[in-house]
């Protein structure tokens, strides 16, 4: 399913939204400068599973790996990825700032990144294959949109071989379908290379982290009113 839009309208202007989908297409033209040295990027800036779990999980603390939980959120591996990604942000990015106010849906993003890329690391602690792009932080942006807009409309394009039917369904459906097809493929891959280069838990977990951080919040939000 692709989703072309939703129903809700936001009341703000969304510019930490725009600001990271900004960030994203930057970096990834700095990317595509590098040619054959994208590589070196990587190892410097994506998270490496083996790295990162014997600094969290294993007590050997090195501030590096930790770096990268950050700046893996910025990379990606190619342009239908940063595409993927950034419409996914485009759509329902705005009304979770809009929600949360500017500078707290900055910090929810970062957090729902950091935390997506920790469950992956969990799941595949052996890996030595990088781990990059937004999906991990928008997965929580979804997962707060599931919490907030759960009746809103979707519309969607359905790929059905030579047939693309676009129909409007409801934020519930869209997203519960969406967690369901991450939370199945992560259950299916035993190792990152099983999982054919794509971060199942790291969008499962995600989207989990982000509904549970965006309860976290409005509750913050209601006791400083």
């Amino acid at each position: 399913m692709i989703p072309l839009r939703d129903t809700v309208k936001s009341r703000t202007v969304p510019f930490v939204n725009y600001l990271l989908i900004g960030v994203c297409g930057v970096v990834y033209l700095y990317e595509v400068s590098l040619g054959d040295q994208i590589n070196t990027l990587f190892a410097s800036f994506a998270v490496i599973p083996a790295n990162v779990s014997t600094t969290v999980f294993h007590g050997n603390l090195s501030l590096q790996p930790l770096t990268t939980l950050f700046s893996s959120m910025f990379l990606h591996g190619g342009l239908m990825h940063l595409l993927g990604n950034m419409l996914y942000l485009y759509i329902f990015g705005d009304n979770v700032e809009d929600r949360l106010g500017h500078g707290m849906y900055l910090f929810f993003y970062i957090a729902s990144g950091i935390g997506a890329a920790l469950v992956e690391v969990y799941f595949h602690q052996q890996s030595g294959l990088p781990l990059i792009g937004a999906s991990g932080a928008i997965a929580g942006v979804l997962g707060a949109y599931f919490i907030l807009y759960p009746r809103a409309k979707v519309l969607t394009m359905i790929p059905l071989f030579v047939y693309f039917p676009v129909v409007e369904v409801s934020a519930f459906f869209f997203l519960a379908i969406w967690f369901v097809i991450q939370f199945v493929q992560g259950a299916m891959s035993s190792t990152a290379a099983d999982a054919g280069g794509v971060a199942w838990w790291a969008h499962a977990g995600g989207f989990v982290i982000g509904a549970l951080v965006l309860s976290l919040l409005l509750v913050i939000k209601r006791l400083r009113r």
